[in-house]
Parts: structure tokens; C-alpha cells; sequence
């Protein structure tokens, strides 16, 4: 594997901040670089001392980095990747922890230059907190990566992604981009849409009802709704972004969803007893 003398960090939310602490301490780079818009986050990191340069451009963020990881909204990635072209040296390798992974090929592929590698990435890990003060070491341990390298992703680039990955802590599954993206929408951008629908729902109650929700709400309904916590533009973009995907897969619940509803108005015993202790046992495998 080539060494890695310069890694480069654009966006230091709780996934980047995270991994560049393992890596840091896996002796992985020589030096490090990290890319923040804001002040606030630049003055943040520099007192956490995670990485060796804070910068508040680009070109001096990746400047000579043999790795760059971008880790910002999917809606900021073109104008990301738009803006560190010209200053990638030849051989750089891009990789990114975003959970939409086409839309994100597609811009690479159109933008960086022939000699830069783009390989796509997504770390399933993470909390609902955000922000660099919120990273911390052995995030990624024992978690997945899912890895979708397009037919333009030499072996070589890949073959470095996967070992920062597995360095950390993470297994890596090999993943075309169109599957993953439809894995992710049932698996992870539903669910987040459920859990904001239902807490809006719980703020669109009368003043009187509400209070007593919030006020006796147990501790399923606080596990469930976490993740409703979590950074809103990430997730706004993460929607868009992943749109036909997250469309069929709501189609899907939403039909079984009224099945559902159409057995509580029959009162079918019978048809709820069976759902329910399917998705017991199959609730039961996962969290195996």
C-alpha cells in the first residue's frame, strides 16, 4: 500500500472527526489537514488539536494530500469537489462517508480530474449528535463499510480505502451504487422519516395533549424518535438526494402500512398476531 504522508479532512462533523482521532492514533498519515467554512468549527478544532493544520481554504486543505475525505451534506458535495479539482495532485485519492452514493458518483465522474480516483464510501456508524466536539475514538469499531466503486475506481485506490477503513475498526462490503442506495433508504432514510413524522405529529397536537405527551412519554418512544435529534440539513439533503430510491421503498410501507391499519378497523386478531410475531422474531435476528 502506498504511504500516506498527507490526509486531507473537508467538513469535521461527528463521522471525520471521528475516524481522523482512530487514524491518528494508528499512526495511518504523517500530517493532516481539516477544512471548515465556519470560524466556530475551526476555533473548536483547534483547541481539540485532532489534526495538525485548521485551514479556511481549500487548495491549502488538500495540497498535496495523498487522501482527501469529504464528509459535508450531500447538497454541498459538487461544490466541494468543484472547488478542490484544480489543487488534487496527480494520484490523490477522493473518498467521502455520505449515504447517498449515485448522485455523488455521477458529480465525480463529470468534475474531478483523470488522474484523481473518486472511491465512494459510507461508514454505517454515527450518533445523533454533531460536530467536531461530538467525534470520538472507537465509533467505527466493529461497524460496516459499504464501499460502491465505479467501473473508473482503480484496484489500488480501492484497496487503500478499505484498509484505512478496516484500521478503524470496520468490515467493508463491496456494493454496487444503485443497491445501496435502496438498502439505505428502508434501512436508514425511512426510519428517519418516521421518527420526524411522528414528533411533528406530536408538536401538531393541542397545547393540552401534547404537554402530557412529552411529559409521559416512555422510554420506547425516546429510543425510537433519537434519531429525530439528528443534523436536519444532513437529512433534508440525504432525501433529495436519494429520492427515487427513498419514493419506492415509501410506496412499499405505505401499502403494508395500510394493510395495517385496515386489520385494526376489522379487528383481525388473527392478521396482527401473525405480523407481529413475524417481525419479533425477524427484530430478534438483527439485533443478534
Amino acid at each position: 500500500m502506498k504511504k500516506i504522508k498527507k490526509i486531507a479532512f473537508i467538513g469535521m462533523g461527528l463521522i471525520n472527526s471521528s475516524l481522523v482521532r482512530d487514524l491518528k492514533e494508528k499512526n495511518f498519515y504523517q500530517k493532516s489537514a481539516a477544512f471548515s467554512r465556519t470560524k466556530k468549527t475551526r476555533d473548536t478544532l483547534k483547541k481539540l488539536r485532532i489534526v495538525d493544520k485548521v485551514e479556511d481554504n481549500y487548495k491549502n486543505t488538500v495540497r498535496d494530500a495523498d487522501i482527501i475525505v469529504v464528509g459535508v451534506p450531500v447538497e454541498a458535495f459538487t461544490k466541494v469537489i468543484k472547488s478542490i479539482s484544480c489543487h488534487l495532485k496527480p494520484g490523490a485519492i477522493v473518498t467521502d462517508v455520505g449515504s447517498v452514493k449515485k448522485s455523488l458518483i455521477k458529480i465525480s465522474e463529470e468534475v474531478l480530474p483523470k488522474q484523481v480516483d473518486f472511491v465512494p464510501g459510507h461508514p454505517i456508524a454515527g450518533t445523533e449528535n454533531s460536530g467536531p466536539e461530538a467525534g470520538f475514538k472507537g465509533l467505527f469499531k466493529g461497524g460496516y463499510c459499504i464501499i460502491t466503486p465505479s467501473s473508473k475506481t482503480s484496484k489500488d485506490s480501492l484497496e487503500v480505502v478499505i484498509k484505512m477503513w478496516n484500521l478503524v475498526g470496520m468490515k467493508v462490503d463491496i456494493m454496487e451504487a444503485d443497491y445501496h442506495d435502496m438498502v439505505l433508504a428502508i434501512t436508514s432514510h425511512i426510519p428517519h422519516i418516521i421518527a420526524y413524522s411522528i414528533v411533528g405529529t406530536v408538536a401538531n397536537l393541542e397545547k393540552s395533549i401534547k404537554t402530557e405527551v412529552i411529559k409521559y412519554a416512555a422510554s420506547g418512544f425516546k429510543d425510537f424518535t433519537r434519531i429525530a435529534a439528528s443534523d436536519p440539513i444532513m437529512w433534508r439533503d440525504i432525501m433529495l438526494s436519494n429520492k427515487s430510491s427513498i419514493l419506492k421503498m415509501l410506496k412499499i410501507f405505505k401499502n403494508d402500512l395500510s394493510k395495517l391499519e385496515e386489520a385494526i378497523k376489522k379487528q383481525d386478531s388473527k392478521f396482527l398476531l401473525n405480523l407481529f410475531s413475524k417481525t419479533r422474531k425477524i427484530r430478534k435476528r438483527i439485533t443478534k
